[in-house]
C-alpha cells in the first residue's frame, strides 16, 4: 500500500512539474505575443532584427580587433627578422647615406611606427556616453531598472536597450575601423618604403 501511495505521489509530482513547465512556456509565449503585436506594436520581426543588428555589430568589432592584431604582428615580425628595418632606427643609417637612402629609411621608420600605433589604438578600450544593461560596467546602474521591467514584462524596455546598445557598438566600431584604415595605409606605405629601400641599396 505504501508503494502504491508513493507511486501515486510521484505521478502527481510529475504531473505538477509538467504543468509548471507548460505554464512557464505559456508565459514565454505570452511575452513573445506582446512583442509581436502588443499595445506598442513591436513586431517580432523588428525585435529579432535589432537583436541581429547587435550580433552583427559585435562581430564586426571583433573583426576590427583581429585585423589590427594581424597588422601589428606583421610589423613586429618585420622589425625582429629584418636587419634593414631595425637599421632605420639607428643614427648611423643617416650619417653617411645618400639622399635616397635617407628618404626611404625615414619613410620606413615613420610607416612602421604609424602602423603599430594605429593598430594599438584599434584595440584600445573605449568608453561610450550612454551604456546599456548589456555592458557589464553599466550593469549596477541598470540592475533595478531591468528587475522592474521583468516584473511588468515590459518589452519596450528590452527593445530600447537593444537600440541603445546598437548605437553604442556602432560608435565603437566606427572609431575602431577608422584606425584600422590608418593601420592598413601604414602597412601599404611600409611595403613601398621597404621595397624602395632595398632597391636603392
Amino acid at each position: 500500500m505504501h508503494a502504491v501511495a508513493f507511486q501515486n505521489l510521484s505521478a502527481i509530482r510529475k504531473k505538477t512539474g509538467n504543468e509548471s513547465d507548460m505554464a512557464a512556456a505559456d508565459d514565454r509565449q505570452s511575452i513573445l505575443e506582446r512583442a509581436m503585436g502588443g499595445a506598442q506594436g513591436i513586431a517580432v520581426e523588428h525585435f529579432d532584427h535589432i537583436r541581429r543588428i547587435n550580433d552583427v555589430f559585435y562581430d564586426q568589432v571583433k573583426i576590427s580587433d583581429q585585423k589590427a592584431a594581424y597588422i601589428f604582428t606583421f610589423m613586429l615580425a618585420l622589425l625582429v627578422t629584418s636587419t634593414e628595418s631595425r637599421a632605420v632606427f639607428t643614427w648611423s643609417r643617416y650619417a653617411d647615406a645618400d639622399l635616397s637612402t635617407i628618404v626611404f629609411s625615414g619613410l620606413l621608420a615613420f610607416a612602421l611606427v604609424f602602423s603599430m600605433v594605429s593598430a594599438i589604438l584599434v584595440v584600445l578600450p573605449r568608453r561610450v556616453d550612454k551604456a546599456t544593461s548589456l555592458f557589464w560596467g553599466a550593469w549596477p546602474h541598470h540592475r533595478e531598472g531591468f528587475r522592474k521591467a521583468a516584473e511588468t514584462r515590459d518589452i519596450d524596455y528590452l527593445f530600447e536597450q537593444y537600440m541603445q546598445n546598437a548605437d553604442a557598438i556602432a560608435a565603437i566600431a566606427s572609431d575602431k575601423y577608422r584606425f584600422v584604415g590608418f593601420a592598413f595605409r601604414g602597412l601599404l606605405l611600409t611595403v613601398i618604403a621597404y621595397v624602395a629601400l632595398l632597391a636603392t641599396r
